[in-house]
């Protein structure tokens, strides 16, 4: 940050502001404290029958990569709106959510994912401009080693144990790396 986004000030400092713990940004004009906060990201793991459907991703990070449809939430939608909107930009499907199934923290790069599990009103879909392809799979058909993140690894895997188990259930997971990033197991 150059600029204080409140009075535009180029005087800002990192500093722990009073009755807070942690470094912030904070400008010395008008003392506006700049927080940086994570981004959440929503999306749904849609279903069809015995399959689950993926897209294979036409922008960085890991273009060429399958991945449930997900994207950052925006502002003035809820998670479920914001999940709903993602399948249709990456899939052009529609969906309706059934229920929380995963939430994805990776505190090193400040993002929660949040997964739906969505059930497909029909199968019919297409690439929409973030992707490449859309394509159902069944548990033995998934590219394990073309997945983009490890949030879609993450949320399949525990789908496809809910399902043989006859579960629901909401999942908690993350990454966690030390400040080399390293990960931490």
């Amino acid at each position: 940050m150059n600029f204080c986004s409140h009075c535009g000030s180029d005087q800002l400092e990192e500093r722990i502001p009073d009755g807070d713990d942690r470094l912030r940004i904070v400008c010395r004009n008008c003392h506006t404290v700049h927080y940086s906060n994570p981004k959440i990201v929503a999306g749904c793991l849609p279903i069809w029958e015995d399959q689950v459907l993926l897209c294979r991703r036409s922008i960085p990070p890991r273009k060429g990569y399958w991945n449930i449809p997900s994207g950052y939430l925006e502002h003035a939608e809820t998670v479920e709106e914001g999940a709903l909107r993602e399948v249709w930009e990456e899939a052009r499907a529609r969906v309706e959510i059934l229920q929380l199934h995963a939430i994805f923290s990776i505190p090193h790069i400040g993002q929660v994912y949040l997964h739906f599990l969505a059930q497909l009103t029909e199968p019919d879909f297409s690439p929409g401009p973030e992707s490449l392809e859309v394509q159902l799979f069944r548990e033995a058909e998934i590219p394990w080693d073309q997945l983009a993140f490890s949030s879609s690894r993450f949320s399949l895997k525990h789908y496809w144990n809910d399902r043989r188990a006859g579960l629901r259930q909401v999942h908690l997971g993350g990454t966690q790396y030390d400040l080399l990033g390293n990960p931490i197991r």
